[in-house]
Parts: C-alpha cells; structure tokens; sequence
C-alpha cells in the first residue's frame, strides 16, 4: 500500500514530538504492508512550511528507518487566500514531490462558496488538486453533495481510511460510506500523526472499503491509485460520481 497523507516528521506541527516516535511510526506503517509514505506537514496559520527545511528532515528520516518505507515530501495545505496567491505563484512549492497533485485541506469553520473557483484556478497552473477527509469536516457532513459534485467537476477525493472502520465515530464513518458508495472517493490515506491515536495503518480500511465496493477497487484505492499520484499520471481507477439527492 501506498500513503500519500502522513504526519512523519517530528517537531514541525501536530505530528510526532520525537525522532524516536517518527520512526516507529514508519516501523509500524511497513508491518502494515505500507511500502511508501508521502510525509506532508501542515502548511497553515499556525505551521510554516518551508520546503527545503522539511526536505532535508525527510532525508534524515529515510536514514535512519533504512529502504521501507520510501518517503516523499508533500504538504497539507490549508485552503486560505494567502497561501492559495502562494501556490498560484509557486506551484511546485506544495505538491507531492515533484508532481502535478496537491493535498487540500478546507476549514472545519467556513467553506467558501467560491471553492470551485480556487480548484480551477489551481487546474490551471497544472495542479490537480485532492481534497483531503471532506467526511471529517463538520460543514460538509451537512452538504455530501458538494463534494460529490467536486468531485465530478475533476477534483480528487482522498478519505482516511481509519473513518471506514468507524475510529472517527457513526457520522463520520457514515459520510465516509456514502461518498465511497455514490463513487466520490478516489485514495485512502492514513492521515497519521502518532502511534496510538492516530497510527499510521491503512490495512483494515482497505478491507472495510473491500466490503463496499470489492476487492479490486479497494486495492485502487491505497496502491493503484497513490502509486499513479507519485508517478504525476492520470489515475486507472476514475468512478463517476453519483449525483442527486
């Protein structure tokens, strides 16, 4: 499996504290059967994100877990309008490593109704963006069907995988359903930040996800599907979304 969603790194946001933690959290992710992590700190109000900073960080954690997993730097990216000028003039600056995707994490607080407006403004510096858990935030849980209709306007969906199996409570778990269900959801993700409360495993939503919509799209969903993310390809496993009520 493939993560394209993790908090690894120690000491620069809400992740691990420690190095020690760091790497047990990637000793756990490759008993897992997770063979590449893509290591995205928050990039927000409260985390600055400096690229070549978290870049030789990332370095230094590949040395000390060995060969697996392999990392990559990405980036949470908050959707603010400050840091949406900062991608528009940098477009590189904020995506999966060298790649065409970018990670966009929306307010639990206010979701714009221009929201669409940012996704093709994004499109057209050549990024594609991948929303990030839409079934975790509390706005949207009220609205499925913005996402739904995101989704069929080009943007990625990425849900996390522990809301398949219930971690994140009944509503949750629901929404997270009910997008993968009417074809809205495209990567499972672990989302970790630490070893216990929010592991870095993917395994068991894989197989929640399996019960759902079958083996097959299951397996597209954490290797497929993030494998062509890394790669800066089109996805194979492309479902049209269910519109209506």
């Amino acid at each position: 499996m493939i993560d394209i969603h993790s908090h690894l790194l120690p000491e620069v946001d809400d992740g691990p504290k420690t190095w020690e933690i760091a790497v047990e959290m990637c000793r756990m992710a490759a008993a897992d059967g997770i063979t590449h992590m893509v290591a995205t700190p928050h990039a927000n109000d409260r985390y600055a994100y400096d690229r070549p900073y978290l870049r030789d960080l990332l370095a230094h954690l590949q040395q000390l877990v060995g060969d697996t997993p392999q990392l990559t730097l990405g980036c949470d990216f908050h959707l603010s309008y400050e840091n949406l000028q900062n991608a528009l003039d940098r477009p590189q600056g904020y995506t999966i490593g060298d790649t065409r995707y970018m990670l966009i994490e929306l307010s639990n607080y206010s979701v714009p109704l221009q929201i669409s407006d940012c996704f093709i403004k994004l499109g057209d510096c050549g990024i594609t963006p991948i929303l990030t858990h839409p079934e975790r935030n509390p706005i949207l849980q009220q609205a499925p069907q913005r996402v739904l209709e995101w989704a069929e306007q080009g943007c990625l969906v990425q849900v996390t995988a522990s809301a398949l199996t219930g971690s994140w409570g009944e509503r949750t778990q629901s929404m997270a359903r009910g997008l993968l269900e009417r074809g809205a959801v495209h990567i499972l993700a672990s989302d970790a930040h630490d070893t216990k409360r929010r592991p870095p495993v993917m395994s068991a939503g894989r197989a929640a996800a399996a019960a759902i919509v079958g083996q097959e799209a299951a397996n597209a969903l954490v290797e497929d599907n993030p494998a062509a993310i890394l790669a800066s390809e089109a996805l194979p496993y492309l479902p049209k979304p269910v519109l209506g009520k």
